[in-house]
């Protein structure tokens, strides 16, 4: 089993592509206890130590560890730690649901802004900010680059409000508030 790996724009977090799906539909965030009750493959990922989050998509498992921990020797860790949990048959999520608060769907559109989206903005110098999500709008702050850039709203429309509705059902559309000014 081959799984790809990506850098993003945070040193700390490493994006794993595995070959096969990883959730049905929509995202899923591990910090904590509580949550990670929910996965045992995200149980497993924090029990290697120095991992602080894991983020997951239909197609890809994000990986935050803690400032200390060095990638050459978590990273072949993980992969063996995926490789075999996938290789299990067992289920990587377990009672799965769509969020149900506002405050549940504001922090997977964080999670996914993160690490989905900012990554490639700021690979063009830009960046982009998390403002509001108000009735299925979510309001977001292009900075950099990316602030007067004539494609920005290309951008939002093509890129951001696609990945974000994709993994989201609950998002409509994404709007950025320097244009609604």
């Amino acid at each position: 089993m081959i799984i790809e790996t990506q850098t993003t724009a945070d040193p700390n977090t490493l994006n794993f592509f595995p070959p096969q799906k990883i959730l049905p539909d929509n995202c899923a965030e591990f910090i904590d206890s509580k949550s990670l009750r929910q996965s045992p493959l995200a149980e497993n990922l924090f029990d290697l130590g120095d991992i602080t989050a894991v983020f997951m998509t239909t197609d890809m498992i994000s990986v935050t560890k803690s400032p200390e921990a060095d990638w050459a020797t978590l990273k072949p860790q993980i992969l063996a730690e995926m490789m075999d949990f996938l290789t299990s048959g067992e289920a990587i999520v377990i009672n799965h649901q769509h969020p149900k608060t506002d405050n549940d769907l504001i922090q997977q559109i964080i999670s996914l802004l993160n690490v989905r989206i900012r990554p490639a903005v700021q690979r063009d110098e830009g960046d982009i900010k998390f403002v509001s999500f108000k009735q299925g709008v979510v309001y977001v702050e292009m900075l950099g680059h990316c602030a007067g850039c004539p494609y920005a709203s290309q951008t939002l429309k093509d890129g951001v409000e696609k990945i974000l509705r994709n993994y989201i059902p609950e998002v409509i559309s994404v709007k950025n508030i320097n244009e609604t000014k």
